[in-house]
């Protein structure tokens, strides 16, 4: 499914990023300051805890709601996450959800598949359209004026945590414990974007390219099992074997045993085994993307080199031929499947291309997608997208207007 992308500028001010390069220049300065090894404990421990907050709270909790916390825990998930100067909860939380609903469609935020690796990676963030937090993606967080406030006032708790670095180990503190930990912290989350959609495995047919990194769940304590949380977004837990290592998850259970947290979302067992059939959406998505990976090497250019050479000379004729009329009627009126269409055209114009078979189909399909309960409802669509397209190269006038 993986296309190749072309980087992507468009609309990026240059001009905002100026703090951004400002957080990775800081700890350039510890070659004054020096570097002691309070700052390093400071800085390793800083960003374990934070990238806790990134994931549990960022993610789980406020993008996703997969599980639940008394007011005070939500503010203090809020807070822990907005340490780690990623803008407020409540942008993160709509960006995300925007994220989930065109994942590496055109209009995903940051897919690495139409923006390219730099844009998906770090650019996303400074395009103008992503600025400002869309509150209508968040109705259920805005009605917390605690965390209104915080988005109003997004450098907060960051700025609370710097100041208590340099209490803490001075300049080492601030410029390792703070910023250098704040560095690594940016990269690491921002891997989920422009690398847990190319490298990895799919275990699930998601419709998009989500995929499975162990190194990335490690450095990420579990966003790395990004194709699992693509099949089942409701999931607390997103390493879903014994052996995908999620330690977001585990520090949950254990906070869960304390009354901390409670309902945690657990994957249903027909999802983890690969059971349940895929969606409606998503099947009709992924037997497109079938489709066109099939039309687009093997069909379309032999259909219009076919019908053009063929009925160039005597459309006419054929265009009044009644049997052709009658199928154009049932096309239009859908009153037929377009298999059955093009099987009767090709009485008519025996040089046309064969459609391919399900076999056929489904091995292309099981070399792009992970194989799934849904793979022969997926082929069987994709055949019909394919016969449907291939009807319209012969019947133009018939094809839907671009939405």
């Amino acid at each position: 499914m993986s296309a190749t992308a072309t980087e992507f500028h468009d609309d990026i001010i240059y001009p905002n990023t100026a703090a951004f390069i400002l957080v990775h220049l800081a700890p350039l300065a510890a070659f004054w300051t020096g570097v002691t090894t309070t700052s390093v404990i400071l800085a390793v421990t800083l960003y374990v805890v934070r990238m806790f907050g990134v994931t549990a709270g960022y993610h789980r909790y406020f993008s996703h709601r997969s599980f639940k916390t008394s007011r005070v825990g939500q503010f203090l998930f809020a807070f822990l996450a907005m340490s780690s100067a990623q803008k407020s909860v409540l942008w993160w939380a709509a960006l995300h959800r925007h994220h989930h609903r065109h994942s590496d469609d055109p209009e995903d935020v940051h897919s690495p598949v139409h923006r390219g690796f730099f844009y998906s990676h770090v650019g996303w963030i400074f395009d103008k359209k992503h600025d400002a937090t869309r509150v209508e993606e968040v109705p259920d967080l805005t009605k917390y004026p605690e965390l209104v406030f915080l988005d109003r006032h997004q450098l907060i708790p960051a700025i609370v945590l710097g100041v208590l670095c340099f209490l803490i180990d001075g300049w080492p503190g601030l410029f390792i414990g703070f910023f250098l930990s704040t560095v690594f912290l940016y990269h690491g989350t921002f891997f989920i974007n422009s690398l847990a959609h190319v490298h990895g495995n799919q275990r699930y047919v998601t419709g998009d390219d989500s995929r499975n990194n162990w190194w990335l769940a490690i450095i990420t304590l579990g966003e790395g099992w990004h194709n699992n949380h693509h099949a089942y977004q409701r999931s607390t837990r997103q390493g879903f074997r014994w052996y995908e290592i999620d330690i977001t998850y585990y520090l949950l259970k254990a906070l869960s045993w304390v009354g901390f947290v409670w309902d945690l979302g657990e994957p249903p067992v027909e999802v983890v085994r690969n059971e349940r059939r895929v969606g409606t959406a998503v099947l009709e998505r992924v037997a497109r993307q079938l489709a066109e990976q099939w039309a687009a090497s093997h069909v379309r250019a032999q259909v219009r080199a076919q019908v053009t050479a063929q009925m160039t000379q005597a459309r006419e004729s054929f265009d009044a031929h009644p049997k052709v009329i009658e199928l154009r009627a049932r096309l239009a009126a859908k009153q037929a499947r377009a298999e059955e269409i093009w099987h009767e055209l090709q009485l008519h114009l025996p040089h046309l291309p064969q459609l391919p078979s399900a076999s056929e189909l489904r091995a292309r399909a099981l070399q792009m997608y992970a194989e799934s309960p849904s793979t022969d409802e997926i082929v069987a669509r994709a055949r019909q997208v394919i016969a449907e397209r291939m009807s319209f190269e012969v019947f133009p006038e018939l094809r839907p207007l671009p939405a």
